[in-house]
């Protein structure tokens, strides 16, 4: 994935949304509400176009992938059996390294995603790097057995404690192991942005 080198807090104040689930991005956007470089009173109409794009964007952003890893997965979507917009969703939260943000085991996406290229989590008793693996149902998530690993998940989990855990996914916090229960539908999984405007945005590529 390409590096980002935007700050976050300023992607947030562009969509005028937390699409991160930091708690410090929705106290930012209390205190600038409007958009870098764009005066408080004055708000630019967007077109069909540019609203598509921000949808797309909004997404692209919020589970870190680069333009290219992105468009292929909703062309993955696209030949799925199913809705295309949610066939896209639903792929994005099983990718790994949301699974371990969603579970807890990290504080951000891209916090989650350096824990397993840096080899700390085990998908099936296996050690896996590559941080985009799609998760199936039954699959179990774990910590390397290394001391380091298991201190750095437990406290990771012990100070995003307040943060809920999908119905789709169980984790037993005494032994940092985690199941993927069932798939996750439409309704299980929380709106960053509109999927329909992502599928019309395609449409017209």
């Amino acid at each position: 994935m390409a590096r980002r080198t935007k700050a976050k807090g300023k992607i947030a104040r562009r969509f005028g949304t937390n699409i991160f689930g930091n708690t410090k991005y929705d106290r930012l956007l209390k205190r600038k509400p409007t958009p870098p470089g764009e005066p408080k009173k004055k708000r630019v109409r967007q077109t069909e176009y540019g609203r598509q794009l921000a949808e797309k964007q909004k997404l692209r952003f919020a589970y870190g992938l680069g333009e290219r890893q992105f468009r292929n997965l909703f062309y993955e979507a696209k030949t799925m059996k199913g809705v295309a917009g949610e066939n896209m969703l639903q792929l994005l939260e099983r990718r790994l390294d949301n699974v371990v943000y969603r579970l807890g085991m990290a504080a951000s996406r891209s916090q989650a995603r350096q824990l397993v290229s840096h080899g700390h989590i085990l998908l099936n008793g296996r050690k896996v790097t590559v941080p985009s693996i799609t998760v199936r149902a039954g699959d179990q998530i774990s910590g390397r057995s290394r001391k380091n690993t298991q201190e750095l998940l437990r406290r990771l989990l012990a100070e995003n404690s307040t943060r809920s855990v999908p119905p789709w996914l169980t984790i037993n916090r005494d032994d940092l192991t985690a199941t993927v229960t069932v798939l996750p539908s439409r309704d299980l999984i929380p709106t960053l942005a509109d999927e329909q405007l992502v599928v019309e945005f395609y449409a017209k590529q």
